[in-house]
């Protein structure tokens, strides 16, 4: 049968096909397993970090820091995975991004406010605070979801991110429970200074300071550095299995230290390239 006389409905189907393999419009026909294992990825985060929910009203606040690093892991590979598969997807892209607020943006704040912003004097204010993050961090990923397809961008500003990122900013907002299950003793006093903490990282979420991304660094490796950036990474996840909150506390202090470096170097590139834009011009 000629192409212009195949009937209309073969036509549909077509469509549909095309629009199930990329939008999950599944209607009619049928979607490869490949393109749905990343999302069960994403799920199995969302799963782990509403798990936190649980440990942190259970009073098993070690644990509710397991999870939602397992919940950060997961977050980190599922699109990797679809990549890897070949089925990235504007449905698993949304997916991803409503489970990052959940993951990152509503459950460190209620993880902090179960262990000690609800038994302050001022217990409202707390809860305020907790909403703040909340939505510095639902705005901050809206935006980012608009800048992904921003025309004419230098390669170098893939290297950094505009605000801190949400997995980050989630990391960073833990930092007094990670001092309080290292030993440090809370005492009242301090509430004051876990809601102004808590303010300054959503300020942090939600501002356009250019921080790292490390999205350019190790894009080709050399063959002789393969085994010993193997035996690096083995170290560093030996490192934080075996003194965790240690390590978080590090991190968390590296993290910021490098916030201001970052900056500097951002304006030095963006005055490299507007030079060069203008002996081009």
């Amino acid at each position: 049968m000629n192409k212009e006389k195949r009937p209309l409905h073969r036509f549909r189907r077509a469509r549909n096909r095309k629009k199930d393999s990329k939008g999950f419009l599944v209607t009619r026909g049928k979607v490869p397993v490949r393109l749905l294992i990343p999302n069960f990825v994403t799920l199995m985060a969302l799963c782990a970090g509403l798990t936190a929910i649980r440990m942190a009203m259970e009073h098993r606040f070690e644990m509710a820091i397991y999870v939602i690093l397992i919940a950060a892991f997961l977050d980190g590979i599922d699109g990797r995975i679809a990549r890897f598969l070949k089925a990235s997807s504007r449905f698993g892209a949304e997916l991803d991004s409503l489970a990052d607020f959940v993951n990152f943006g509503v459950v460190p704040g209620l993880v902090l406010f179960i262990w000690t912003l609800q038994g302050a004097s001022h217990g409202s204010i707390g809860w305020i605070v907790v909403l703040i993050f909340a939505m510095s961090m639902i705005l901050r990923l809206a935006r980012f979801n608009t800048m992904i397809d921003a025309p004419n961008q230098p390669r170098w500003k893939s290297n950094y991110f505009v605000g801190v990122p949400a997995p980050a900013g989630a990391f960073l907002v833990l930092l007094p429970l990670y001092l309080h299950l290292l030993g440090l003793p809370f005492v009242k006093e301090a509430y004051p200074f876990v809601m102004a903490y808590m303010l300054l990282i959503s300020f942090l979420v939600i501002s356009r300071i250019p921080t790292f991304s490390g999205k350019l660094l190790g894009e080709k490796i050399s063959g002789e550095y393969i085994a010993p950036l193997f035996v690096l990474m083995g170290l560093v996840a030996a490192i934080l299995f075996t003194y965790t909150f240690a390590t978080l506390v590090a991190g968390v202090a590296l993290y910021l230290v490098s916030i201001p470096i970052s900056m500097g170097r951002y304006k030095k590139l963006d005055a490299q390239s507007r030079t060069r834009a203008k002996l081009v011009k």
